[in-house]
């Protein structure tokens, strides 16, 4: 039998796509890049409160991924993310259906005007996505959800904390992780007039759900917050203390 000989590859090619399958962002490459994107300015503003390259390259986020925005609000981590993960990945920016609603639809009239006339072509839109099981499952390489699950567990209980969390982790592919951020409580005190939630409460449930927490970020700690104060308050908005868990389910 006779063998066809391989082409040769080019070898400035080959160094492209070597370099393409083991791109990983840098904490510094990934803040220019999302200051050099086409974000507002107001968005650019929240970068230094909330740390985003920071916070995404601990999680592992690469160009090319499959990554899940729960709970996105108006969508400002979607466009993170977006950039994030380049051309070649993909966002699902999920919202629940009382999100949508809250405010008279201010979240849901946000995230229209950010995705409108297409200006973030990677970002799919999957309103009640997890509720309504609209996320393949095994599909995504990491999900985020930041300053929401408070919310979520103030509203609707506790039960209802856990069943997002399992609900998050069937998206997961077997390696994938789940990155999860919030405001710092204190325990005895009304964490839901503050908006906050006690970090060992949320160690709890997440092990509950099913996950184990692999790591645990400081890049958002503020000791000086003495977590008594509402997070909206003037003075301590966007600098309260938050906890960032990286987790990963156990199944």
């Amino acid at each position: 039998m006779h063998l066809k000989p391989l082409k040769r590859i080019p070898l400035l090619m080959l160094l492209a796509l070597s370099s393409a399958v083991a791109q990983a962002w840098t904490v510094d490459e990934l803040a220019a890049a999302l200051q050099a994107a086409a974000r507002s300015e107001a968005d650019k503003a929240r970068d230094a409160d909330r740390k985003p390259a920071e916070v995404l390259v601990f999680a592992g986020v690469q160009p090319g991924m499959t990554v899940l925005d729960v709970m996105a609000g108006g969508g400002w981590y979607t466009e993170v993310l977006s950039v994030a993960v380049g051309p070649d990945g993909t966002v699902y920016s999920e919202n629940p259906a009382w999100l949508l609603e809250a405010m008279n639809g201010a979240p849901a009239k946000a995230l229209s005007k950010r995705l409108a006339d297409g200006r973030l072509p990677n970002v799919v839109r999957v309103d009640r996505g997890l509720e309504e099981g609209k996320i393949p499952p095994a599909s995504i390489d990491i999900a985020l959800t930041a300053l929401n699950l408070h919310d979520t567990y103030d509203r609707f209980g506790r039960g209802a904390a856990v069943s997002q969390l399992r609900q998050i982790a069937r998206t997961l592919k077997p390696d994938g992780v789940l990155i999860l951020i919030d405001h710092a409580g204190l325990p005895d005190q009304d964490n839901a007039r503050l908006h906050r939630i006690v970090p060992d409460l949320v160690r709890e449930m997440v092990r509950e759900a099913g996950f184990e927490i692999v790591a645990e970020g400081d890049m958002l700690r503020h000791p000086e917050d003495d977590k008594t104060k509402m997070v909206f308050a003037k003075g301590i908005r966007g600098k309260t203390d938050r906890f960032v868990l990286k987790l990963r389910p156990t199944r």
